[in-house]
């Protein structure tokens, strides 16, 4: 098979070259509810890749971005206790979740990734709205008992917080603290 970004061929759907020149993470930060929020990656950088989502190449894409992303934060990141890793709704659109692929990518000896905790009960698509309708139209979150405190919230990307910020109320609302969050993208940043 050929490469996605670079066309050589190779094994992967992008090659372990395009993986190193293109995907290498520079980690940004910005602050939700005093709580830190970590992207790996720009969203211009990545976002035809992003777009796979919804289609059957997008467990692969997926699964290399968070391989180069999450998998190596977890692997560097170290704690006093075991943390619970939260991806925000993490039901599959068709046979995967890309919330759970990133959530999964966290496993470690010092983070538990939990699925199937924090649902919306709303469908509404959020792609390519703005602030105000992500406002009007709140994902009401639902959240399921789990055990553990102190948690890790993992999104895809995150655009105006809006997300996030309702999922964080939701946690401190159940007695849970939230860490900080992780994000594959910032759509914020040029």
């Amino acid at each position: 098979m050929k490469c996605l970004l670079c066309e050589s061929f190779s094994l992967l759907h992008i090659c372990s070259t395009c993986q190193e020149i293109f995907l290498t993470p520079s980690l940004s930060k910005r602050t939700i509810q005093n709580i830190e929020v970590i992207s790996f990656y720009k969203y211009q950088d990545i976002k035809n890749l992003l777009h796979t989502k919804h289609t059957d190449l997008g467990y692969y894409i997926y699964t290399i971005l968070a391989k180069n992303s999450f998998t190596k934060f977890a692997q560097e990141f170290n704690f006093t206790q075991k943390l619970q890793a939260i991806a925000i709704d993490d039901k599959s659109d068709e046979n995967y979740s890309h919330t759970a692929i990133l959530n999964k990518a966290l496993k470690s000896k010092y983070i538990k990734p939990q699925y199937n905790i924090l649902r919306a009960k709303n469908s509404v698509s959020y792609s390519g709205k703005n602030k105000e309708f992500r406002l009007i139209n709140p994902r009401d979150f639902q959240l399921k008992k789990f055990k553990g405190n102190e948690v890790i919230l993992v999104d895809d990307i995150i655009t105006t917080g809006t997300t996030l910020n309702e999922a964080i109320t939701v946690m401190k609302l159940s007695k849970k603290e939230v860490l900080f969050c992780l994000t594959l993208a910032d759509a914020e940043l040029k």
